[in-house]
């Protein structure tokens, strides 16, 4: 299928530099895109040297970005009764554990993540078929199963963003919004290709990062100088 672009993404496709640029000044092009009429979100894409078949090459985790993401999201959490106050007053839409996965189970789905306690688990564990396809799990490797669960809560309400790596091995996030300023995207960038760098599976052979992008929503990606990570 042949994707349609706007004229304003043909403007600034044409403007795109043929080299990748340093961080700072690959910030600057995005942001001198022509913006729209919403505050586009800035995404960094890293395509990785890794081999996805392999089981310890899997890359997954999630980071609170120093600067947030301009974005909250709707959490939920699966949690002994004891919890689900402190929870709610955390920022949780929803909390407990048999009434919230009976609610899920009849089909209610507005939420954007869930976290649980290791103890409650099991009875989440039911929703495997559910909420496993849309990507909202709870798991460990992503900090969504966690013995803290009013600190995840917290953190992931306030724009706490998760990351897997798809079957290309491309890693992609959410970096900030096109309103941020250049400093605090450049931090935000940094602070993302630090983790990614941090997590480098041990059997990842060759070149780790080959590539970077970063990108608003209605933009071209810009390349990155990887020399910069």
């Amino acid at each position: 299928m042949k994707i349609r672009r706007s004229k304003r993404y043909k403007a600034s496709a044409k403007d795109l530099p043929e080299t990748p640029l340093k961080l700072v000044d690959a910030v600057k092009k995005v942001k001198s895109f022509s913006p729209t009429k919403f505050d586009q979100s800035i995404d960094c894409v890293v395509w990785l040297g890794i081999d996805i078949k392999q089981a310890d090459q899997i890359i997954r985790g999630a980071i609170s970005l120093p600067h947030g993401i301009g974005k909250s999201k709707k959490v939920i959490a699966f949690c002994e009764d004891s919890d689900i106050e402190a929870a709610k007053q955390a920022g949780a839409i929803e909390a407990g554990s048999d009434e919230l996965v009976k609610k899920i189970i009849g089909g209610w789905m507005d939420f954007d993540v869930a976290v649980a306690s290791p103890k409650v688990m099991g009875k989440a564990g039911r929703l495997g078929k559910v909420l496993g396809p849309q990507g909202k799990m709870p798991s460990p490797k992503n900090g969504t199963v966690t013995p803290d669960v009013i600190t995840a809560v917290r953190e992931f309400a306030a724009g706490k963003s998760e990351f897997k790596a798809d079957t290309g091995g491309n890693v992609h996030t959410v970096v900030g919004k096109f309103s941020f300023d250049e400093t605090k995207l450049v931090e935000n960038i940094r602070a993302f290709m630090e983790t990614i760098k941090k997590i480098k599976p041990a059997s990842s052979k060759g070149t780790y990062i080959k590539k970077v992008s970063i990108s608003a929503t209605m933009s071209p990606g810009v390349m990155v100088d990887i020399s910069e990570f």
